[in-house]
Order: structure tokens, then C-alpha cells, then sequence
């Protein structure tokens, strides 16, 4: 496609004129009133100066963004962008199958027929964006919600007549530096028995207190103790693996749903079956509900597979990586947003109003309720499913059979898919029981309060602003210059150092300041977000037939990841740090499966392509933009 870096602003162009001149004849024969150039109304410039200044506008890539400007003020040079003919058709450079092949982020004006790629990925970015906030709005809520279910260890088990349950007899206040046992713990075989007894010098010593004569000191336990081993733990732990397992079936079967009813109808549906249960959290009362709620809610999750699907449908391989990377990563945003947004923005100031805390959660829930409802409006009613169409053709990419579960056979039946979903459950799985489990660890572990537990955790999340962006652009960077190969080598060099990370996030003590914590947790995070977005570099070329198969396997692999950091890391270990350290040693083994990517026409992590392949052969020929000519050919849409 040419466009107007290629050509020299101070080139005269004949074609220039000749476009022009023919419109306005065109408009002279109708009667209607030829059209004034720009600056018309002063005499300052002629036509030709406009059209320089335009094509001077497109070369800094802001024309189209910041003023969608009239088609008399557009050079036949950037006829590919926007044609003359009548009316606008794209307000993005797009490839011969109608896919965008950039990606403008401000460009957002136009109809939807002008410009459905970018409402498609800010309709796909801000459900997503919504429903990680809903999925994981509870998770900040934990210890309030597990109040007022009287879970908690002090609830079940008051001091006064349980003493020695183990969770009291390990708990030390970090801020006062006492201990629930004053003289120290009598341990036997390795497990807690019981507080050592008050000195005999100090209980006879006439100049003792009554606080020094104590051998309990319960008035130093937090408000509701929820450490490793309690039941409250237990509760949290089953809701928050509840709440991912029950979006891997539906991401399975949205491979099917989006075929048959398109990426608008099935975000839709998801948006608004997830604000009826997201209200609903108000009504928990028990940890049954609880449970149950929380994994309805994870329904929502699911968004993320349309999210991936869509931008694939609107956006050419040369864009795709980076396009399926920012649309993700700032809708996983919203797991960073929602640990600040619930706490300091609704919670907290409710509560300081005056609100009883045991309503103020409750309170707080109905606001992502009433967002959900509001976006899935939106996007029916603004949103297409394809840039040329409303409704999806599953023929679009190359699929002739219907949609059947023997498609997910087809799909499975190629172990490099199987590696993939695995190593997206190292990162996305990752990532999800990150969101479940960090607030309540600052808040249990290092005995933060609500407000600062929450933006530490939160920092985790806001890492995705950028880092899923950066992945998808450093896998694509890498596919430039070193062909697929590259794509795959970005891959394994963000598992190995999220897995490096990991590790190191598990070695941070309680006895050191938080803000090593942080530095070590925002360098995780980096490598968690790379690595998804490097994951959905690979996935659009794994099986193009199958696109909508694929996409929701190793969406779905990303909440499988999660269910087995719940149970095999987080629940049964009967430690604060040791399951970090555990999870690091998952991710670094599917890390190192990379070598497992190869494809004859493609390569793989060590070999090239075996047949004739040009690098970047696939990236042009499916990119290619349209010419002056076809597209002035076409009738507007």
C-alpha cells in the first residue's frame, strides 16, 4: 500500500488535482455548489495546499485520528485509508480481506461501517476490562465477607475456650511485635501443643502485672484470623477456585457459541448472565452461597476467548500479536483495578460515612452489576461482529463444516496446542490465582490493612497497562527480524523469567520492609503479562481453520492453571511462601516444553522452515493493502 511517508510531501501530483477537478465537475452537473477547500473562507489556500496538508497529517499518522476529516480534503494517495467515493469507507488501513493493518488507538470516530476494527477492540478491551473488575470483586472483600459469614478462626473458635488452636498459638502482631504466646510455644513432634507458662520468678514476683502474669494474650489477634490452616482459609480458597473453575468449561464452549452466534451476541450474553450473579453477592450469607456465587460470577471470565477471537476476526497478522496483547492485557487491567477500586473507592468511603461494614461490601458489589449492564447495551447496539458484516461467516476463515465438538478432538489431537494451553496456564493461570490470593496475603501474612494490602495487590494487575502490550509487540518484533522463531524464543524467555520471579517473590519474609515485596512482585508481574501476550502472538497461527477451537482451549488452559495452583499449591500447603516456590517449579517445567513448537512451513525454536519460506512471506501476502484502484472500485459500505 502506498501511503504518505512513502512519497515526498513536495512531489507535485497530478493525480492529486485530476481527483479533485473530476469531484467537483461531478458537483457542478448535480447543481450542487462546488466544495470549498480548507481554508476557503479567507482565500488563504488553494485546494492543492490542502491536499499537501493532508497527506503532511496522514504521514504523522494523526489526520484520520484527530478530525476525521472531510473526503474534499484527502489526496488520492490515502485512498486506501479513506476512498473517494461518496462517503468514507475504512478509517484504518486495511489488508484485502478487510482486516486492519494498524492499529490507532485515538482513531474511534466514524460510523461502524467506517471504522468497525476499533470499535471492536475498545468493545472487546472494555468488557473484558468490566468483567475481570466483577470477577475478582470479592477477592479484595475476603476478610469482610468472611465476617459476615462468621468464618472466621475467632468466630468459630473464641479464645477464651479454645486457646490453643494452632492458628492462634503461631500468630504474632507485626505492628505491636507481641505474640499471642507471651513466653514462647511448646511444640512436640514439630506441631504446636500449647503456650509455654508464665515464669514461676514472674507469676510469684510481687512487681509483676497482671499483663506480664498472662500466658494468653488474645487481645493481640487480628479482627478476623484467616491464616493457612483455618477454616476461613479453607472458605476463601474453595470460593476463589470455584470462582476460575467454572469459566474453563465455558471458554471450551464458547469455541462453538462464537461460530454460531458471533462475538457481539456471545459477549452480550456472557456480560449480562454475569451482573445478575454479581448482584446477587449481596444476598451471601453463607459459604455455601458464597461458593456457589463466586463461581457463577466466573462465568464472566470467559469474556477473555471473545476478546482473543474478535481482534483476530478485525486485525491482519502483522498487528495481530500486538492487537490481541493490549486488548487482553488492559482487560486483565481490571483484576489490578478491582483490588483499589472496591476498597479505597467504594468500601472504605462507605464505611467512613457511617455505613455498618457488614452492608457496605454488600453496597459495594451492585456498582460492577450496573457496569456490566450499561457495556453489554453498548456493544449491541454499537458493534459489529466482522469488518465487513454484522453477523459472523465462519467460512471467513476457511472453515467449511459446521461447528461440532469433534472440532475440539481435531484441535487436541496436535500436541503443540497441548503444550500451549499448559504454558498459558503457567502465566494466565498464574495471573488469576495471583488475583485471589494476594490481598489476603499482605492482609494475613504481612498484616497490612485493607487500603495498603489492596494497592500492593493491585500493583500486580496495573502491571498489565503495558506488559501484555509489550509481549504481543515483542513478539511481533522478534517474527520481524527473526521470523517465527522469534515469536517462540519471546515465548520461552518470559515463562523462564516469570518463573525466576515467582520463586523469588516466595523467599520474601514478614521481617522484611514491604517495599521489597513490591520491587520483587512488579518484576513478576512483567514477565506473568509478557507472557500471555507472547502466548496469543502464537495462537492466531497454530490452527487458522480452527481459530475459534484453539483460542478457547488455551483461554480455557489459563483458568485450568488456576484450579491447580488452588489445590495443589495454595490450599494444601500449610505455609505462607512455600506455594509460590511450588508454583515457580510448574511454570518453569512447561517453560522449557518450548522447544515442542515446530512447524514444517514455519520452523520451530532451533530449526528454520524445511520447505521454501520467506520470512514474512505469510505477513505480506495476507496484509497486502488495498491499491488506489480497488478501492475506489468498491461501493462504500
Amino acid at each position: 500500500m502506498e501511503s504518505a511517508e512513502e512519497e515526498p510531501l513536495d512531489e507535485a501530483s497530478e493525480a492529486d488535482d485530476v481527483v479533485v477537478a473530476d469531484e467537483d465537475d461531478k458537483l457542478a452537473d448535480s447543481g450542487t455548489p462546488a466544495r470549498p477547500s480548507l481554508f476557503s473562507s479567507h482565500g488563504l489556500m488553494k485546494q492543492r495546499n490542502t491536499l499537501t496538508f493532508t497527506a503532511f497529517l496522514n504521514a504523522l499518522g494523526v489526520a484520520s485520528t484527530i478530525g476525521c476529516l472531510p473526503a474534499s480534503g484527502l489526496s488520492a494517495r490515502t485512498v486506501s485509508v479513506i476512498p473517494l467515493c461518496g462517503a468514507m469507507e475504512y478509517k484504518l488501513a486495511v489488508d484485502s480481506s478487510k482486516k486492519a493493518t494498524e492499529l490507532p488507538l485515538l482513531r474511534v470516530c466514524g460510523t461502524v461501517q467506517q471504522n468497525p476494527h476499533m470499535r471492536a477492540f475498545w468493545a472487546s478491551t472494555i468488557s473484558f476490562f468490566l468483567a475481570f473488575l466483577g470477577w475478582f470483586a470479592l477477592a479484595p472483600l475476603g476478610l469482610e465477607v468472611a465476617t459476615s459469614m462468621g468464618t472466621c478462626e475467632n468466630q468459630l473458635f473464641p479464645p477464651t475456650d479454645f486457646p490453643t488452636r494452632p492458628a492462634y498459638l503461631k500468630f504474632k502482631n507485626l505492628k505491636s511485635g507481641l505474640s499471642y504466646c507471651q513466653y514462647g510455644v511448646l511444640k512436640e513432634e514439630g506441631k504446636l501443643i500449647d503456650c509455654k507458662d508464665v515464669p514461676a520468678d514472674v507469676e510469684s514476683g510481687a512487681d509483676s502485672t497482671a499483663e506480664q502474669k498472662e500466658k494468653y494474650r488474645p487481645q493481640v489477634l487480628a479482627k478476623c484470623v484467616c491464616t493457612p490452616g483455618t477454616e476461613c482459609k479453607s472458605v476463601i480458597a474453595n470460593a476463589g477456585v470455584a470462582s476460575v473453575a467454572s469459566t474453563i468449561f465455558v471458554r471450551i464452549a464458547l469455541g462453538t457459541l462464537l461460530e454460531r452466534f458471533g462475538p457481539v451476541n456471545v459477549q452480550c450474553g456472557l456480560m449480562s448472565f454475569g451482573a445478575f450473579w454479581v448482584a446477587m453477592a449481596a444476598a451471601i450469607t453463607a459459604p455455601w452461597n458464597y461458593t456457589l456465587i463466586r463461581f457463577f460470577i466466573g462465568c464472566a471470565g470467559a469474556t477473555f476467548v471473545t476478546n482473543q477471537f474478535w481482534c483476530s476476526l478485525m486485525f491482519a497478522p502483522n498487528v495481530v500479536g500486538t492487537a490481541n496483547a493490549t486488548a487482553a492485557g488492559w482487560g486483565n487491567l481490571g483484576g489490578g483495578v478491582t483490588q483499589i477500586f472496591m476498597m479505597s473507592v467504594l468500601f472504605n468511603p462507605m464505611v467512613a460515612s457511617g455505613m455498618e461494614p457488614n452492608v457496605a461490601w454488600r453496597v459495594s458489589m451492585v456498582v460492577p452489576a450496573v457496569m456490566f449492564v450499561v457495556c453489554a447495551i453498548c456493544m449491541k447496539l454499537m458493534c459489529w461482529d466482522m469488518p465487513t458484516a454484522r453477523n459472523y461467516d465462519p467460512t471467513v476463515t476457511g472453515k467449511t463444516q459446521k461447528p461440532s465438538m469433534w472440532d475440539y478432538v481435531e484441535v487436541l489431537r496436535d500436541v503443540r496446542v497441548v503444550v500451549m494451553i499448559f504454558q498459558y496456564s503457567a502465566c494466565f493461570g498464574t495471573e488469576l490465582a495471583m488475583n485471589n490470593q494476594l490481598a489476603t496475603h499482605f492482609r494475613t501474612y504481612f498484616q497490612m490493612d485493607a487500603g495498603d494490602a489492596s494497592a500492593l495487590a493491585g500493583a500486580f494487575g496495573l502491571m498489565n497497562l503495558f506488559a501484555r502490550s509489550l509481549g504481543g509487540i515483542s513478539s511481533d518484533m522478534c517474527f520481524k527480524y527473526f521470523g517465527f522463531r522469534g515469536r517462540i524464543w519471546a515465548q520461552f524467555l518470559a515463562l523462564f523469567f516469570e518463573a525466576i520471579f515467582l520463586f523469588s517473590f516466595g523467599k520474601v519474609d514478614n521481617s522484611q520492609p514491604w517495599y521489597v515485596a513490591l520491587a520483587v512482585l512488579v518484576c513478576f508481574s512483567l514477565f506473568v503479562q509478557m507472557a500471555e501476550g507472547t502466548s496469543y502472538g502464537i495462537v492466531p497461527f497454530m490452527n487458522r481453520k480452527q481459530l475459534a477451537v484453539v483460542s478457547a482451549l488455551v483461554g480455557a488452559g489459563g483458568n485450568l492453571g488456576a484450579v491447580i495452583a488452588g489445590f495443589c499449591f495454595y490450599k494444601p500447603i500449610q505455609d505462607a511462601l512455600l506455594p509460590f516456590q511450588v508454583h515457580a517449579g510448574y511454570v518453569m517445567f512447561w517453560a522449557l516444553l518450548s522447544p515442542c513448537y515446530y512447524w514444517s512451513e514455519m520452523g520451530g525454536m532451533f530449526h528454520g522452515p524445511a520447505q521454501s519460506f520467506e520470512k514474512g512471506k505469510t505477513q505480506s501476502s495476507e496484509s497486502e493493502s488495498y491499491t488506489e484502484s480497488e478501492a475506489t472500485s468498491e461501493n462504500c459500505m
